[in-house]
């Protein structure tokens, strides 16, 4: 893991414990073949085992037809253990919105979302099991932070979705999944070096990868400026996504307490760093909180801050989590915000709040053992 900065009392690097076993994604494909020749075999079975997990969407030894019967328990022992054990599953909207709670090989508990859309289906995957930067508003940051999840375990949710969608067990027949947003457990840039790893196995071509289009990836960040630099520079076209909540380091010093270390002006730098890398628009995350956030000269200050710039703003009606203070912005508020931003030359989106009933919308993932 990339070294992280520490500020404050915000503890950025996970308490050591033991680590899941490693498996081919966690692995490049050179790094699969050397593993397969450590085992005394030929290294083109790596290639085989890739085929099966990336491609056929198996792990299991009976299908590995191609295999010989003696090595397939093996090599699946070796390089394909079991990391995700699904715990519960709760959908809404006819099926189409699932929500998982798995296991992971510690007892750690982390949660993933499949939404499927009439173009589209995105996985929603987490990259930590809980969270350290303590934002108030998000159940997940109230969790506190447990362990990172390695490059596989990230890996495998996305994994487990299209199993489903191939499978045809979500409405609308077979299908594939199309985007993944960095969006659940945890900050993914306080675990960077496992989701860099996770995104390269996501975006590489069959059967290194899933092959999903790097254009179809989302990296969210409370503001990490130094590893938003570093994404920059890691020749991958995904989308950032600044989770901002506030234009003014006053209010944002409380709503995202990571910017007592980097303020506003810092986070947006990097932002428009990586936008002029990457010549991809940066997505700037506002979770509207009644009262708190929503008034109209901050959104005009958002509108000035973002004035020019290659950017879009995804306004996110905050959405209830237990014991909460705030609530969501009145309607007649919501819309003078998007007006205000608009009058900036602004492209604005009120985010579409799917998985809300199943406490799988955003800033909802807390991964209560709940029956």
């Amino acid at each position: 893991m990339s070294e992280q900065p520490k500020t404050g009392q915000l503890t950025f690097v996970a308490p050591r414990r033991a680590k899941p076993r490693r498996h081919l994604a966690d692995l490049t494909m050179a790094e699969r073949r050397a593993a397969v020749a450590e085992l005394g075999e030929k290294p083109f079975r790596a290639d085989q085992l890739s085929r099966h997990y990336f491609t056929r969407l198996t792990g299991s030894p009976e299908q590995m037809t191609d295999l010989p019967a003696a090595l397939r328990e093996r090599l699946v022992e070796q390089l394909m253990p079991p990391l995700l054990t699904p715990v519960r599953e709760v959908t809404c909207d006819g099926g189409m919105t699932r929500k998982t709670l798995w296991k992971l090989f510690d007892g750690s508990l982390v949660e993933s979302v499949l939404m499927r859309y009439p173009d589209r289906v995105t996985m929603c995957v987490s990259s930590q099991a809980g969270c350290g930067m303590n934002c108030p508003f998000c159940a997940t940051g109230q969790a506190g932070l447990t362990r990172n999840m390695s490059t596989a375990e990230i890996v495998e949710q996305v994994v487990a979705g299209a199993r489903a969608l191939a499978r045809g067990e979500v409405p609308g027949g077979p299908g594939r999944v199309t985007n993944v947003v960095f969006m659940g457990m945890g900050e993914p840039m306080a675990n960077y070096k496992a989701v860099i790893g996770a995104v390269r196995r996501l975006v590489d071509p069959a059967p290194e990868g899933l092959g999903i289009s790097a254009r179809g990836i989302t990296v969210s960040t409370v503001g990490l400026v130094p590893a938003i630099g570093k994404l920059a520079d890691e020749g991958l076209p995904v989308t950032l996504a600044v989770s901002l909540h506030a234009p003014d380091d006053e209010l944002r010093d409380t709503l995202v307490p990571i910017n007592t270390r980097w303020k506003v002006a810092e986070v947006l730098d990097a932002a428009w760093n990586y936008a002029a890398k990457t010549k991809r628009r940066v997505s700037i995350e506002y979770a509207l909180i009644r009262d708190v956030n929503d008034q109209e000269w901050r959104a005009d200050l958002l509108g000035r801050l973002l004035k020019g710039k290659l950017v879009h703003v995804n306004l996110i009606p905050l959405n209830p989590t237990p014991g909460s203070k705030w609530t969501a912005s009145r309607p007649e508020d919501e819309r003078a915000f998007v007006r205000r931003l608009e009058s900036h030359g602004i492209a604005v989106t009120v985010r579409d709040t799917r998985g809300r009933e199943i406490d799988g919308a955003c800033g909802q993932l807390a991964a209560a053992p709940r029956p």
